[in-house]
């Protein structure tokens, strides 16, 4: 009992969830390496366009759980039940109009993407309401800052993707992306434990003040259009390169990808931890830049370390997670990490002042944004070509967000 009670002491939740993410992240490599071995760099493409719209999924989604998590902490009583039941509501139809947008226009993103499956993009439509109501629990928790309960959400998620997916390429003969989205979909089910029903009512006896719907619209929309440009950002290049290279090529280039975004994933541990402490001291009247500071260190010390270890052993770490038939990409691969890092520090400043709500950010992102995928559409004569833009684009959206916080010292 003693050295439970001492673990107990030294163990802080926060800490408990920054393990938990390394591993979840750890396990989504897995993920990723297992597919790109077993399928190979051709009919990983697909696989790995999955994992993309998973990627741009997740991002709308954390438009729900970012304000979850905000009005979790500024509301109580009868106006968070009517908030809570506003999300809801909006989660599950915006969730299914996006859903059934995807299933009808499935054999329109098979010619766009160069696909073999088309039921691939019907079976992940059939998910996306689920993830929509598994964001909104975990800003609940995020809310209240249960790390524990966060933790398990992201952990049965991983898992049971990880798991049910290699089960179903075993041992299922069916076309392999049809068999990962599958794997995807049931995951989602899985990511709503620890599962507690709660009805849902679209005629709810409480409803928010007109000034605090106001507050609730107006962050909603802030945080949609920043999430919109990190979709734009953070995929946009994977997408461009699988409708203008061929397989092979957006294969090894999807290789490259999920190797180079490790500082990013890694990132959005801090960027977790960041909103709801941010929210609590602003609430309280303390000063927030603290807090950035503690976390831009922190990411800008792991960026050094990868880009680094990218640098000096690029063929080493490609081989052993993916093998040697995408070695190809080793000489990219420490620029990529660059572009990554960049973004990922310049992430962290956004989203603090998002929790502030200070809109220029999501301007400056949504610019930078769209020029990147302008420079890709004009520009893409080679890999390396596509990879060195990013890199131009992220150092330019760096400075633009360190000029904008040079401008608010004093918050």
């Amino acid at each position: 009992m003693t050295a439970f009670s001492f673990v107990n002491k030294k163990i802080t939740p926060e800490q408990i969830f920054m393990t938990s993410v390394l591993v979840v992240n750890g396990g989504n490599y897995l993920y990723n390496l297992i597919l790109g071995r077993m399928l190979g760099p051709a009919a990983f493409a697909d696989a790995a366009l999955l994992i993309t719209l998973l990627l741009v999924l997740s991002f709308v989604g954390m438009t729900f759980q970012l304000v979850t998590t905000k009005f979790n902490i500024l509301f109580s009583g009868n106006q968070w039940k009517a908030f809570e039941n506003y999300m809801h509501k909006y989660a599950i139809i915006f969730g299914v109009a996006i859903g059934a947008l995807l299933f009808l226009f499935a054999n329109n993103l098979q010619q766009l993407f160069n696909t073999e499956s088309v039921t691939m993009f019907r079976v992940f439509a059939v998910g996306i309401p689920l993830y929509f109501i598994m964001s909104i629990k975990r800003g609940k928790y995020q809310g209240k800052q249960n790390y524990t309960n966060l933790s398990v959400t992201y952990q049965s998620e991983m898992w049971s993707r990880l798991l049910v997916t290699l089960a179903l390429l075993l041992l299922v003969p069916m076309n392999s992306a049809f068999l990962v989205a599958v794997g995807i979909v049931i995951s989602f089910v899985f990511g709503l434990m620890p599962i507690k029903f709660k009805k849902i009512s679209f005629a709810a006896s409480n409803i928010l003040t007109v000034e605090n719907k106001k507050k609730v619209t107006t962050f909603i929309l802030l945080t949609a259009g920043y999430e919109l440009t990190q979709i734009i950002i953070n995929n946009s290049d994977v997408l461009l390169v699988k409708h203008y290279f061929n397989s092979l090529d957006a294969g090894l280039y999807a290789s490259l990808a999920l190797i180079g975004r490790v500082v990013y994933f890694v990132a959005w541990m801090f960027v977790m931890l960041l909103l709801p402490a941010v929210i609590e001291k602003r609430k309280e009247g303390k000063r927030t830049a603290p807090i950035l500071f503690k976390y831009v260190g922190y990411i800008s010390l792991l960026s050094v370390t990868i880009v680094a270890g990218c640098y000096l052993f690029p063929e080493t770490i490609i081989s052993l997670m993916f093998g040697d038939a995408y070695l190809e990409m080793s000489s990219l691969l420490w620029q990529y990490a660059l572009a990554t890092s960049l973004f990922a520090i310049s992430n962290i400043f956004a989203y603090y002042f998002l929790s502030l709500d200070y809109y220029v950010p999501v301007i400056l992102s949504g610019i930078l944004g769209l020029s990147q995928i302008g420079l890709i559409v004009f520009f893409h004569s080679s890999l390396a070509m596509v990879v060195q833009l990013q890199i131009i684009v992220m150092l330019a959206l760096l400075f633009a967000q360190l000029l904008y916080f040079s401008s608010k010292r004093n918050i």
